[in-house]
Formats: structure tokens, sequence, C-alpha cells
């Protein structure tokens, strides 16, 4: 069973609370997303580890119940 854009952005919002959080299906079939957040926990961390903190957020659910996210993060503009 795929996971659900509110599920998904439920796990993110619980590790960066205060994340802006976008997040679109990209083909309508609940499978392939792209997820836009930003959050101040990035600020200073290199997109590699910011993508790392996001995959982590989501519990080991990165390749299973969901198979595709495309990420954009970045810290809030000052």
């Amino acid at each position: 069973m795929a996971m659900t854009a509110p599920e998904i952005e439920t796990y993110i919002r619980e590790a960066f609370p205060d994340a802006v959080v976008k997040i679109d299906d990209l083909a309508g079939d609940g499978d392939h997303y792209a997820c836009t957040v930003i959050s101040e926990a990035f600020r200073g961390v290199s997109r590699v580890k910011q993508h790392q903190m996001v995959y982590n957020s989501l519990q080991g659910h990165m390749g299973g119940t969901l198979h595709a996210l495309a990420l954009k993060t970045a810290a809030p503009e000052i």
C-alpha cells in the first residue's frame, strides 16, 4: 500500500515542527511525489545531509511504501 501525501507530511512535521512542507503527487498514483521542505534545521547543513535528514524522518518508508520522492530542501530566507 502506498503512502498518502498527508502521511508523508505528518512524518516530516514530526521531525521538523517549524517546516513549511509542500507535496505534489507527480503521477497521480500515490507512489511518486515531489516534496519541498523549508526548515531552520537545514541552515548550514549540506544539501545531501538535508535530504538524509528528511529520508530519516520517514522512518524506513522510503523505498518501501514510498516508492519515489523528489526532494527540494532549504533553510528559510533571512
